[in-house]
């Protein structure tokens, strides 16, 4: 019996593997996000807003008018700087004004008592330090509302101000010590706004280049789990504080020496303009999203309309009437466009 011829079964050809998927962790492309983003928003209100400028003062486009404009809000600005971690990290200081107010006044008395250049600036950036800390220790130690406590603070270092100068105004500063805010570092190039775009380079960089950065965007997203992440909240919480006192010390430093006055009256209702500078820049109200970039750029947005209000000699009420419709609207638009504009279903 012959069996029949078998054939061993071919190796089974196994396929190539396929082509890893590359799935974008971002919808659109990069230049897509850019021109969509809000920081390109404000740059195109500068553009609209230097452009009305131009066209409503003749002199406008000199060179020392321009430079001029930056001492409008270099101060503030600065200010917002820090203002923008505090907000980034969940939490608020509406003290600003009245350490401003401290400082300027702790300066004067120095400087009325035979203190030199150098001792009134330190002690200038000295007492911002210290109130900011203040604010620090209440909301990160013992655990107050940030809102409530810099309420708080905001009268009591103004109040301060009040009580050792009742009205009266102290004026004897050291001759060169007006350089700190009407100096120039080169040509136009005025020291308050050399500071204010070498601060802004800094802390974009500790933002969004930094361990510290990254932990305070994720304390304003979720501070309970970023405390269970390792995160040492109350810390940098009482840092971020510290920033903006040190902040305001700052430009109490830089708007006496512009005034070359103290009065206790000095910064009134500059908390309104630096939170608008802030939240017009994209920091969210409610924390953890947000650029430095947007708030230089809401920076030169808010400087550029109230130059431009006061080239048109607008009162300083009606300055305050736009200040407050900015906040507003930049706060309540998010809200009206995701109410308004209906979400795609995926398909």
């Amino acid at each position: 019996m012959i069996l029949p011829r078998t054939t061993p079964n071919p190796t089974p050809q196994t396929a190539p593997p396929a082509a890893p998927r590359a799935i974008p962790d971002r919808l659109g492309s990069p230049l897509r996000q850019a021109a969509t983003s809000w920081e390109a928003l404000l740059l195109a209100l500068a553009a609209a807003i230097f452009a009305a400028d131009a066209l409503a003062s003749p002199y406008f486009l000199d060179i020392w008018n321009l430079s001029d404009a930056t001492f409008n809000f270099s101060e503030k600005a600065i200010i917002a700087l820090a203002m923008a971690f505090v907000v980034m990290g969940g939490e608020i200081d509406l003290s600003v004004g009245g350490i401003i107010a401290l400082a300027s006044t702790a300066m004067g008395l120095a400087a009325t008592s035979g203190a030199g250049t150098l001792t009134v600036a330190a002690i200038g950036l000295g007492v911002g330090a210290a109130c900011g800390l203040l604010n620090g220790i209440l909301v990160a130690r013992l655990g107050l509302p940030s809102i409530m406590a810099t309420i708080g603070t905001m009268s009591l270092f103004r109040g301060l101000s009040y009580l050792a100068l009742g009205d009266g105004v102290l004026k004897d500063y050291p001759a060169d010590f007006g350089w700190f805010g009407q100096g120039y570092v080169w040509q136009a190039l005025s020291f308050e706004f050399a500071s204010f775009l070498a601060l802004a380079v800094v802390a974009g960089l500790v933002l969004h280049k930094t361990v510290f950065g990254r932990a305070v965007r994720a304390i304003g997203n979720n501070a309970f789990a970023a405390r269970f992440s390792g995160i040492r909240v109350e810390r940098i919480r009482l840092v971020l504080f510290l920033m903006t006192g040190l902040a305001s010390g700052l430009a109490a430093v830089m708007l006496t020496s512009r005034l070359g006055s103290t009065r206790p009256s000095i910064a009134l209702g500059w908390e309104l303009d630096v939170v608008t500078i802030v939240v017009l820049g994209g920091i969210s109200i409610q924390g953890g999203a947000g650029t430095i970039a947007g708030v230089v750029i809401a920076a030169f947005v808010m400087g550029l309309v109230t130059y431009g209000l006061g080239l048109l000699n607008v009162p300083g009420i009606i300055m305050s009437i736009v200040i407050g419709a900015m906040l507003i609207g930049t706060i309540a638009l998010p809200i009206l466009i995701t109410r308004l504009v209906p979400r795609r279903r995926p398909t």
